[in-house]
Protein backbone atom coordinates (compact mmCIF):
# COMPACT_ATOMS: atom_id res chain seq x y z
CA UNK A 1 0.00 0.00 0.00
CA UNK A 2 1.02 3.62 -0.54
CA UNK A 3 1.18 6.27 2.18
CA UNK A 4 -0.57 9.63 2.32
CA UNK A 5 0.25 12.95 3.93
CA UNK A 6 -2.01 15.97 4.12
CA UNK A 7 -1.96 19.32 5.87
CA UNK A 8 -4.68 21.85 6.70
CA UNK A 9 -3.70 25.07 8.49
CA UNK A 10 -5.12 28.49 9.30
CA UNK A 11 -1.89 30.20 8.25
CA UNK A 12 0.77 29.38 5.64
CA UNK A 13 2.80 26.61 7.26
CA UNK A 14 6.01 24.72 6.54
CA UNK A 15 5.51 20.99 5.78
CA UNK A 16 9.20 20.02 5.88
CA UNK A 17 9.12 18.28 9.28
CA UNK A 18 6.31 15.89 8.30
CA UNK A 19 7.59 15.47 4.75
CA UNK A 20 10.99 14.40 6.11
CA UNK A 21 9.30 11.50 7.92
CA UNK A 22 7.27 10.53 4.87
CA UNK A 23 10.29 10.62 2.55
CA UNK A 24 12.18 8.15 4.76
CA UNK A 25 9.36 5.66 4.28
CA UNK A 26 9.76 6.02 0.53
CA UNK A 27 12.36 3.28 0.15
CA UNK A 28 14.37 3.40 3.39
CA UNK A 29 12.23 2.70 6.45
CA UNK A 30 9.31 1.62 4.25
CA UNK A 31 8.76 -0.25 0.96
CA UNK A 32 7.16 2.64 -0.96
CA UNK A 33 9.92 3.11 -3.55
CA UNK A 34 7.86 3.50 -6.74
CA UNK A 35 7.61 7.28 -6.89
CA UNK A 36 6.36 10.20 -4.87
CA UNK A 37 4.75 13.61 -5.22
CA UNK A 38 3.64 16.64 -3.26
CA UNK A 39 1.39 19.61 -4.05
CA UNK A 40 1.34 22.89 -2.12
CA UNK A 41 -1.45 25.44 -2.52
CA UNK A 42 -0.36 29.07 -2.72
CA UNK A 43 -3.25 31.43 -3.29
CA UNK A 44 -4.98 30.25 -6.46
CA UNK A 45 -1.90 28.36 -7.64
CA UNK A 46 -0.33 25.01 -6.83
CA UNK A 47 3.35 24.13 -6.60
CA UNK A 48 3.50 20.54 -7.82
CA UNK A 49 6.50 18.20 -7.59
CA UNK A 50 6.63 14.58 -8.85
CA UNK A 51 9.36 11.99 -9.17
CA UNK A 52 8.94 8.32 -10.24
CA UNK A 53 12.07 7.32 -8.28
CA UNK A 54 12.12 6.45 -4.58
CA UNK A 55 11.65 9.41 -2.29
CA UNK A 56 14.31 8.46 0.27
CA UNK A 57 17.13 9.04 -2.23
CA UNK A 58 15.52 11.63 -4.50
CA UNK A 59 17.45 14.84 -5.13
CA UNK A 60 14.13 16.60 -5.69
CA UNK A 61 12.90 15.37 -2.29
CA UNK A 62 16.07 16.74 -0.70
CA UNK A 63 15.23 20.10 -2.24
CA UNK A 64 11.70 19.98 -0.75
CA UNK A 65 13.10 19.13 2.70
CA UNK A 66 15.43 22.13 2.55
CA UNK A 67 13.18 24.71 0.88
CA UNK A 68 10.57 26.23 3.25
CA UNK A 69 7.47 26.28 1.07
CA UNK A 70 4.59 27.56 3.17
CA UNK A 71 1.03 26.58 2.43
CA UNK A 72 -2.37 26.33 4.11
CA UNK A 73 -3.21 23.07 2.32
CA UNK A 74 -0.79 20.43 1.03
CA UNK A 75 -1.09 16.82 -0.12
CA UNK A 76 1.77 14.34 -0.53
CA UNK A 77 2.04 10.66 -1.49
CA UNK A 78 4.66 7.90 -1.65
CA UNK A 79 3.86 5.00 -3.94
CA UNK A 80 4.14 1.24 -3.81
CA UNK A 81 2.88 0.29 -7.24
CA UNK A 82 0.25 -2.43 -7.59
CA UNK A 83 -1.70 -1.15 -10.60
CA UNK A 84 -0.03 0.89 -13.29
CA UNK A 85 3.64 0.95 -14.25
CA UNK A 86 6.25 2.97 -12.38
CA UNK A 87 6.06 6.08 -14.56
CA UNK A 88 5.75 9.80 -14.01
CA UNK A 89 2.16 9.89 -15.27
CA UNK A 90 1.15 7.35 -12.62
CA UNK A 91 2.70 9.32 -9.75
CA UNK A 92 0.31 10.96 -7.27
CA UNK A 93 -1.01 13.53 -6.44
CA UNK A 94 -3.11 14.07 -9.55
CA UNK A 95 -4.62 17.42 -10.51
CA UNK A 96 -7.67 18.61 -12.48
CA UNK A 97 -9.45 21.97 -12.87
CA UNK A 98 -13.11 22.44 -11.90
CA UNK A 99 -15.05 25.72 -11.37
CA UNK A 100 -11.84 27.70 -11.89
CA UNK A 101 -10.04 25.84 -9.09
CA UNK A 102 -7.16 23.38 -9.17
CA UNK A 103 -8.15 20.14 -7.44
CA UNK A 104 -5.51 17.82 -5.99
CA UNK A 105 -6.04 14.13 -5.18
CA UNK A 106 -4.01 11.22 -3.80
CA UNK A 107 -5.15 7.68 -3.01
CA UNK A 108 -3.95 4.57 -1.23
CA UNK A 109 -5.61 1.20 -1.90
CA UNK A 110 -7.09 -0.88 -4.70
CA UNK A 111 -10.53 -0.49 -6.28
CA UNK A 112 -12.01 -3.53 -8.00
CA UNK A 113 -14.02 -2.66 -11.09
CA UNK A 114 -13.51 1.10 -10.85
CA UNK A 115 -12.72 1.35 -14.57
CA UNK A 116 -16.22 0.11 -15.37
CA UNK A 117 -17.58 3.41 -14.07
CA UNK A 118 -18.55 5.80 -16.84
CA UNK A 119 -16.40 8.85 -17.54
CA UNK A 120 -17.56 11.78 -19.66
CA UNK A 121 -15.47 14.93 -19.39
CA UNK A 122 -12.39 13.98 -17.38
CA UNK A 123 -10.05 11.29 -18.67
CA UNK A 124 -7.02 9.72 -16.97
CA UNK A 125 -3.55 10.33 -18.38
CA UNK A 126 -1.97 7.30 -16.70
CA UNK A 127 -3.19 3.77 -16.00
CA UNK A 128 -3.85 3.71 -12.24
CA UNK A 129 -7.23 2.98 -10.72
CA UNK A 130 -6.54 5.97 -8.44
CA UNK A 131 -6.50 8.54 -11.23
CA UNK A 132 -9.55 6.90 -12.78
CA UNK A 133 -11.43 7.26 -9.46
CA UNK A 134 -10.39 10.92 -9.27
CA UNK A 135 -11.72 11.57 -12.77
CA UNK A 136 -15.01 9.90 -11.79
CA UNK A 137 -15.36 12.16 -8.75
CA UNK A 138 -14.63 15.27 -10.84
CA UNK A 139 -17.04 14.14 -13.56
CA UNK A 140 -19.85 13.70 -11.05
CA UNK A 141 -19.25 17.04 -9.35
CA UNK A 142 -19.19 18.80 -12.74
CA UNK A 143 -22.47 17.18 -13.78
CA UNK A 144 -24.25 17.88 -10.49
CA UNK A 145 -23.20 21.51 -10.07
CA UNK A 146 -22.65 24.05 -12.86
CA UNK A 147 -20.92 26.37 -10.37
CA UNK A 148 -19.34 25.70 -7.00
CA UNK A 149 -22.14 24.98 -4.49
CA UNK A 150 -22.31 25.89 -0.82
CA UNK A 151 -19.84 24.19 1.51
CA UNK A 152 -22.51 21.97 3.05
CA UNK A 153 -23.79 20.76 -0.34
CA UNK A 154 -20.27 20.19 -1.63
CA UNK A 155 -19.22 18.32 1.50
CA UNK A 156 -22.23 16.02 1.21
CA UNK A 157 -21.67 15.38 -2.50
CA UNK A 158 -18.00 14.53 -2.04
CA UNK A 159 -18.79 12.39 0.99
CA UNK A 160 -21.40 10.43 -0.98
CA UNK A 161 -19.05 9.90 -3.94
CA UNK A 162 -16.22 8.73 -1.71
CA UNK A 163 -18.61 6.33 0.06
CA UNK A 164 -19.48 4.80 -3.32
CA UNK A 165 -15.79 4.27 -4.07
CA UNK A 166 -15.17 2.65 -0.68
CA UNK A 167 -17.64 -0.05 -1.74
CA UNK A 168 -15.15 -1.08 -4.47
CA UNK A 169 -12.26 -1.80 -2.11
CA UNK A 170 -9.73 0.18 -0.11
CA UNK A 171 -10.20 3.91 -0.65
CA UNK A 172 -8.02 5.94 1.69
CA UNK A 173 -7.81 9.29 -0.08
CA UNK A 174 -7.12 13.00 0.29
CA UNK A 175 -8.74 15.66 -1.92
CA UNK A 176 -8.68 19.45 -1.92
CA UNK A 177 -9.29 22.53 -4.04
CA UNK A 178 -7.22 24.69 -1.71
CA UNK A 179 -9.96 25.53 0.79
CA UNK A 180 -11.00 22.36 2.61
CA UNK A 181 -9.11 19.08 2.96
CA UNK A 182 -11.38 16.09 2.37
CA UNK A 183 -10.33 12.70 3.75
CA UNK A 184 -11.79 9.26 3.05
CA UNK A 185 -10.77 6.39 5.31
CA UNK A 186 -11.38 2.74 4.50
CA UNK A 187 -8.76 1.37 6.90
CA UNK A 188 -5.68 3.35 7.88
CA UNK A 189 -5.72 7.12 8.36
CA UNK A 190 -4.74 9.21 11.39
CA UNK A 191 -4.45 12.90 12.20
CA UNK A 192 -3.08 15.28 14.79
CA UNK A 193 -4.10 18.90 15.39
CA UNK A 194 -1.39 21.13 16.80
CA UNK A 195 -2.36 24.40 18.48
CA UNK A 196 -1.33 26.45 21.52
CA UNK A 197 0.24 25.53 23.83
CA UNK A 198 2.71 23.99 21.38
CA UNK A 199 5.32 21.45 22.43
CA UNK A 200 8.12 19.32 21.04
CA UNK A 201 7.58 16.61 18.43
CA UNK A 202 9.99 13.75 17.67
CA UNK A 203 9.89 11.82 14.39
CA UNK A 204 9.66 8.03 14.29
CA UNK A 205 11.66 7.50 11.09
CA UNK A 206 14.40 10.10 11.54
CA UNK A 207 16.45 11.42 14.45
CA UNK A 208 14.78 14.80 14.23
CA UNK A 209 12.78 16.86 16.70
CA UNK A 210 11.13 20.28 16.56
CA UNK A 211 9.86 22.49 19.36
CA UNK A 212 6.82 24.06 17.70
CA UNK A 213 6.63 26.69 20.43
CA UNK A 214 9.62 28.33 18.74
CA UNK A 215 8.20 27.95 15.21
CA UNK A 216 4.61 29.17 15.64
CA UNK A 217 2.41 31.92 17.03
CA UNK A 218 -0.30 31.36 19.68
CA UNK A 219 -2.97 31.69 16.98
CA UNK A 220 -1.66 28.95 14.68
CA UNK A 221 -3.69 25.78 14.11
CA UNK A 222 -2.24 22.99 11.99
CA UNK A 223 -3.64 19.52 11.32
CA UNK A 224 -1.51 16.78 9.78
CA UNK A 225 -3.23 13.72 8.24
CA UNK A 226 -1.18 10.60 7.52
CA UNK A 227 -1.55 6.90 6.84
CA UNK A 228 0.35 6.11 10.04
CA UNK A 229 1.64 8.35 12.89
CA UNK A 230 4.80 10.27 12.01
CA UNK A 231 5.90 11.17 15.55
CA UNK A 232 6.47 8.98 18.61
CA UNK A 233 5.73 11.40 21.45
CA UNK A 234 2.35 12.80 20.35
CA UNK A 235 -1.16 11.38 20.49
CA UNK A 236 -2.61 10.83 17.02
CA UNK A 237 -6.34 10.35 16.45
CA UNK A 238 -7.27 7.30 14.41
CA UNK A 239 -10.03 8.00 11.88
CA UNK A 240 -12.85 5.47 12.01
CA UNK A 241 -12.98 2.84 9.29
CA UNK A 242 -15.36 3.54 6.41
CA UNK A 243 -15.71 7.24 7.16
CA UNK A 244 -15.35 10.68 5.60
CA UNK A 245 -14.17 13.85 7.33
CA UNK A 246 -13.40 17.45 6.35
CA UNK A 247 -10.76 19.84 7.69
CA UNK A 248 -10.86 23.60 7.21
CA UNK A 249 -8.11 25.97 8.34
CA UNK A 250 -6.69 23.30 10.60
CA UNK A 251 -9.91 22.26 12.30
CA UNK A 252 -12.15 19.26 11.75
CA UNK A 253 -15.60 20.41 10.61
Amino acid sequence: MCELLGMSANTPTDLRFSFTALSKRGGETGPHRDGWGVCFYEGKGVRSFHDPSQCANSELAKFIKNYPIKSEVAIAHIRKANRGAVKLENTHPFTRILWGKIWVFAHNGQLKGVKKLKLNYYKPVGTTDSEYAFCWIMDNLRERFKTRPSASRLNKAIGDLMAELRKLGVFNALLSSGDDLYASCSKNLVYITRKAPFGEAVLIDEDLRVDFAHETTPNDIVTIVATHPLTKNEEWTRISHDSFIVFKQGLRV
